[in-house]
């Protein structure tokens, strides 16, 4: 095991410490193991495509909405639209809730 020394306080210190043990100055940083890495980017890649998708599905239905001739299609579009919105942000809160507590128990301690 290496000795190094600590830039805060100068004493000697593990080069496999994360912290020193006289300042409490953070020499190496933890690092997040394999599963750890994989549940982050799930994370963010699924928040990525919920907002593509929400995105996406409210540029579709503003489209569509003006091929439509009567006033009945424009309030079943309209209905429609903010059922599928309503049904999208909940998979987005409830997906968010899952994956957001394995990325939180899969952090680096430190």
């Amino acid at each position: 095991m290496a000795m190094t020394k600590c830039p805060e306080c100068g004493d000697d210190v593990s080069s496999t410490a994360l912290k020193c043990p006289k300042c409490g100055f953070q020499i190496n940083k933890p690092k997040r193991s394999f599963f750890g890495k994989i549940f982050l980017w799930m994370f963010i890649l699924f928040n990525i495509l919920m907002v593509v998708w929400i995105v996406g599905g409210m540029n579709a239905a503003s489209e569509m909405s003006k091929t439509y001739v009567s006033e009945a299609e424009k309030a079943g579009a309209a209905i429609g639209t903010g059922l599928g919105v309503t049904m999208l942000l909940g998979i987005w809160v409830f997906g968010d809730i899952i994956l957001g507590l394995f990325t939180l128990l899969t952090r680096p301690k430190g």
